[in-house]
């Protein structure tokens, strides 16, 4: 994962109070600002800070009802969230507990109070998402693993069906891949798998494509809002540049070095397919690339 600093909403009526916090935090993090409910709530879907640190008592909206909208929309229910308060009475920090804060700050601001405890909670923030990056990783390859890639499949076909946008899904399979393990050991089979995923890694350009692991030497590719011929492009492209790894494949029915049989479909426009029978035509495709020779791109149209 990359270490990016970490983003700070500081939401407070105060002008003089999110000065004093900014002046603090922005050394160490990336700071934004709010001065109303409203703008905090905003800020938080459009920009998802790991910390939120919210004022109770605002004009326009408090601290208690920002934080229960936030807590039911999907995008931002997750987000840490630290309240300031002048207020100091037990009851009241209750209540911000129990809808789901982290923790309280009182005023007037005490610097190294309010460094530590943000430190301590977006370490915690730091070490949830870094556990849930490593659940939805293949630790071989590094690349998504098959749970991961499913949800992100189901979600992008509901999308493009929804908006109506085109997608492709290719599925990508190392050619007499059993035969090399058993004439090279399991350790090069292991680095050779490694390299072709860094291939297909490579070969996303976009935040929204995706390369993951499917099962055994099998990868699969998925690019949403791509057509079939850029798909095609995708795809010929990763085969192209595994077989200029020059790995040595003496067992190869397809070429004397590593290659890969890749085979594609894309989502048409404006016609009703399942993600199911979208992911079986790639498959299928994959099959007839195979059957042809292998070290070559089958697309289903």
């Amino acid at each position: 994962m990359s270490q990016e600093m970490q983003k700070v909403l500081i939401a407070d009526d105060d002008g003089i109070n999110r000065q004093v916090l900014a002046s603090l935090l922005k050394p160490d993090y990336v700071v934004l600002l709010a001065k109303t409910g409203e703008q905090a709530i905003e800020r938080a879907q459009r920009h998802l800070p790991d910390l939120l640190m919210l004022d109770v008592m605002m004009p326009d909206m408090d601290g208690y009802e920002v934080l229960r909208r936030l807590r039911a929309d999907p995008a931002t229910a997750r987000i840490e969230v630290i309240f300031i308060t002048g207020m100091g009475r037990p009851e009241d920090e209750a209540k911000g507990l129990k809808l789901g804060a982290a923790d309280y700050i009182t005023k007037p601001f005490n610097a190294t109070v309010v460094m530590a405890r943000v430190a301590t909670h977006l370490q915690v923030v730091r070490q949830r998402r870094l556990l849930e990056h490593l659940a939805h990783m293949d630790g071989l390859t590094e690349l998504a693993n098959r749970r991961r890639f499913d949800e992100i499949y189901e979600s992008e076909w509901q999308r493009a069906t929804r908006h109506a946008h085109t997608m492709s899904v290719a599925l990508l399979d190392i050619d007499c891949f059993k035969q090399y393990n058993d004439h090279y050991g399991h350790p090069a089979g292991d680095r050779a798998l490694r390299a072709v995923s860094r291939v297909a890694r490579n070969a996303m350009r976009r935040p929204c494509d995706i390369a993951a692991r499917y099962g055994g030497e099998e990868l699969v590719i998925l690019m949403p809002e791509t057509d079939a011929a850029q798909g095609l492009y995708v795809a010929e492209s990763i085969r192209e540049a595994v077989a200029q790894l020059l790995i040595p494949h003496e067992q190869s029915v397809a070429s004397p070095v590593l290659t890969v049989s890749i085979g594609g479909a894309t989502l048409p426009l404006g016609e009703q397919e399942s993600a199911a029978a979208l992911f079986e035509a790639a498959d299928s495709a994959l099959y007839r690339a195979k059957e042809a020779g292998r070290n070559r791109v089958n697309w289903r149209m």
